[in-house]
């Protein structure tokens, strides 16, 4: 982590005390928060990052800025005092009151925390372990990117510590669903299939650009169903996020995947359209 965080309206040290244990939405996960790519001083799809939080806020009863370019400038202010002009940023926006272990004399009705910190080496490819009925589709909250994190943090300690870096996360009905931090996309030939949100899937920010916005001629990215025997049918796999861009897969715990071929380009072609549009949106 870099040396200043945001904090509402003020840049501060890191060092400084500057919360209160009776605010509510810190001692219940009760927010909500996103990582943004930070790309020479810009914040890659920020719109998508906006839309996607104040949902989940009305959601989840949140206040929230009322303002997309509030929160931006705010944000601007924090990666110019660090000098993080490529970098990671994550902000989160708690709630204060509510409760009967509220504090009393909370001036506001949120806190805007964030912070931007170098940004992650996670390699050329990922092994993954697996993990059955860890997302519920059907649940109201599905989707739903909220401070209450504890259980991704869980089965991601868990699996680091058999050897693993991320984990595929099942639903109830044993469909893929996604990662703890990240989103899945398997290819069969010129075909890229994505779980659709139905699966109980956050609906990630570099998944709906791939959907929604990269275009190469003669590859179709489409949601559709997947289930764990459809990976050791694809021809690639790999997983996305805000700070992985697209990264390979190359080993699911007890999945047989399809050896890596040197005429499997499909990912690197996606790859490369994905980061042609970096400062663009």
């Amino acid at each position: 982590m870099h040396r200043f965080l945001l904090h509402n309206d003020n840049v501060r040290d890191t060092t400084e005390h500057l919360l209160t244990p009776g605010q509510v939405g810190l001692l219940n996960g009760w927010g909500v928060f996103s990582t943004l790519r930070v790309f020479e001083g810009s914040l890659y799809a920020y719109p998508r990052h906006w839309a996607r939080m104040k949902r989940d806020a009305e959601l989840l009863h949140v206040p929230f800025p009322e303002s997309p370019d509030w929160l931006k400038e705010r944000l601007l202010r924090l990666v110019e005092a660090n000098g993080a002009q490529n970098s990671t940023l994550r902000v989160a926006v708690v709630r204060n009151k509510g409760g009967m272990f509220e504090s009393p004399g909370l001036a506001t009705e949120f806190d805007l925390i964030a912070f931007t910190k170098d940004l992650k080496d996670w390699g050329t490819s990922a092994r993954l372990a697996l993990a059955p009925k860890t997302r519920h589709a059907d649940h109201v909250f599905a989707g739903t990117k909220m401070l209450s994190w504890s259980f991704n943090l869980v089965l991601l300690e868990e699996a680091n510590q058999r050897g693993y870096d991320e984990v595929v996360l099942l639903n109830e009905r044993g469909e893929v669903s996604e990662c703890t931090s990240a989103n899945l996309f398997a290819v069969f030939g010129s075909r890229v299939v994505t779980p659709p949100l139905n699966s109980g899937c956050l609906p990630g920010v570099t998944r709906a650009l791939l959907l929604e916005e990269i275009r190469v001629p003669g590859i179709t990215v489409e949601e559709a169903t997947l289930l764990p025997a459809d990976l050791e049918k694809a021809d690639e796999v790999f997983m996305t996020s805000s700070t992985r861009d697209l990264l390979p897969v190359a080993e699911i715990e007890t999945l047989s995947l399809r050896p890596a071929s040197a005429s499997q380009d499909v990912q690197a072609r996606l790859l490369s359209a994905f980061r042609a549009t970096f400062g663009k949106f």
